[in-house]
């Protein structure tokens, strides 16, 4: 299961185990022809009879077969397992370490992480960590100490921090408790196969390729297009249009000569922002949105990790054309306050957003450690989500809201990060209380799909790709 433990605070997410019962299994009866832009082959042991929000978060509670029921025969079809790579989320330290001085989580784990988030709660702390940005800024030889977005970073963090410490304390505690997480780990560095940080699938590059592609008669032009077991799409044919998995099976899909696995009941848009209108043309009004847009940023300019888009940019994306009433909108936010006042002042109101509340995701090692100094002055261990809904008709809205939770203010999501950017943790468990079942799911910006869900983005397949999975093998 995904949720480890359900606290009044928030959630303790397994990412990895949502993954891997996603339903990453594959039939070989199928061979793959080497010309073929996409062929696909399938069979399944999960059981997606629907594509509902609500069947796909409880699904996640069944068992994961494990390696020696990776490879099973039925008839002349032998049905392979693929699983995500367990390294991707080796985060046994953390990224960088706090002082020695408050390295008290070391010894006794339920004690010592007491003591640790008392100390980060203390007036001590506190000023420890106002003069330690005092130092800094002025190891800088600024001529002004601090400039506005450092003021308004500082007064955000303070009013956050009091919460994330204990929300966190209390979840960690509990994973401690159950030993979903333990001081102790294990030296992973005699792994095997371990896949190069970077693989150059060039889902972007085809996007602007697309571009140049001749102009597709829309009359003519199908808005979906059905993965079946014998089907040979053409990059242009599958920037144009929706691909859908519409089946209870995993398939694979080969573009440009690269594998990538697509999970049962689930439906992807390979485009970038200029080239949205096959997803207007799927004819889908969505429950819930959940936007991770590439906010402008010097270091991502700097690394050229990914192209980034303006304010004016991410406003022009049709939210409220995609959105069904009472419509839940999610939106992850860096920890620049120029875009979270972005976010709730500009970009919700322009869309007909109303704001509910504010979330924050939690990133932590297998220890329960954070992976960064919760007070670092460079990064902060944790991201922001905020949380809306669109506004529309009123007796609509009340018909949607009946059954359903409101959002509370402020929840905390904790969980071990992957170690792949932008690879977010998911959503699907933490936000089923919040909406009805039976309901359409869109994530914007995605960089991987899920069961259920409907995924866009001009990089959507990249960690599907098969070589962030491993084949498992009987023993």
């Amino acid at each position: 299961m995904s949720v480890i433990h359900r606290l009044a605070a928030g959630w303790l997410v397994d990412h990895l185990s949502f993954i891997n019962q996603c339903g990453y299994e594959v039939c070989d009866s199928f061979a793959y022809p080497g010309d073929a832009t996409l062929n696909t082959s399938v069979t399944s042991a999960g059981d997606y009879a629907t594509s509902t929000f609500a069947a796909t978060s409880s699904s996640r509670d069944g068992p994961i077969p494990g390696p020696g029921h990776a490879i099973e025969t039925e008839g002349n079809a032998a049905k392979t397992r693929y699983v995500f790579r367990e390294e991707f989320f080796d985060v046994s330290t953390p990224h960088i370490a706090v002082a020695p001085e408050k390295q008290l989580y070391r010894g006794c784990p339920e004690a010592s992480l007491t003591e640790l988030f008392v100390f980060f709660l203390s007036p001590w702390s506190n000023m420890d960590f106002f003069f330690r940005c005092l130092l800094t800024l002025q190891k800088r030889k600024r001529k002004c100490v601090f400039n506005q977005g450092e003021l308004d970073a500082l007064e955000y963090h303070s009013k956050v921090r009091k919460l994330i410490c204990e929300g966190a304390l209390h979840l960690v505690q509990e994973g401690l408790k159950s030993g979903f997480l333990h001081c102790t780990t294990a030296d992973l560095s005699c792994r095997k196969n371990i896949v190069p940080g970077h693989i150059g699938c060039g889902l972007a590059e085809l996007c602007e390729m697309a571009k140049q592609f001749p102009a597709v008669n829309e009359s003519d032009h199908q808005a979906v297009r059905v993965l079946d077991d014998e089907t040979s799409i053409s990059e242009q044919n599958l920037v144009s249009c929706v691909t859908e998995n519409s089946s209870n099976y995993a398939k694979i899909v080969v573009l440009m000569g690269q594998k990538y696995l697509v999970p049962p009941k689930s439906s992807f848009l390979l485009s970038d922002i200029s080239c949205l209108q096959p997803l207007l043309n799927y004819k889908k009004k969505y429950d819930v949105i959940v936007i991770d847009p590439p906010w402008e940023n010097k270091s991502v300019k700097r690394s050229n990790r990914y192209s980034c888009l303006s304010s004016w940019q991410i406003k022009q994306i049709p939210v409220p054309a995609l959105a069904a009433p009472n419509c839940l909108v999610v939106t992850w936010v860096t920890n620049r306050q120029k875009h979270l006042h972005f976010v709730k002042d500009e970009l919700y109101p322009h869309w007909s957003v109303k704001t509910l509340a504010e979330w924050h995701w939690v990133k932590i090692t297998k220890a329960g450690e954070f992976v960064l100094p919760l007070d670092s002055l460079h990064k902060k261990p944790y991201e922001v989500l905020v949380l809306g809904r669109v506004q529309g008709d009123i007796k609509e809205v009340l018909r949607k809201s009946e059954d359903v939770l409101p959002v509370p203010e402020h929840k905390l999501i904790v969980s071990v990060p992957c170690s792949l950017h932008s690879h977010k943790p998911p959503l699907t468990a933490v936000l089923a209380e919040f909406i009805k079942s039976d309901v359409e799911c869109l994530e914007l910006f995605a960089r991987n799909l899920q069961p259920g869900w409907t995924s866009w983005g001009n990089e959507v397949l990249k960690f599907q790709h098969i070589d962030y999975f491993t084949l498992l093998q009987n023993e």
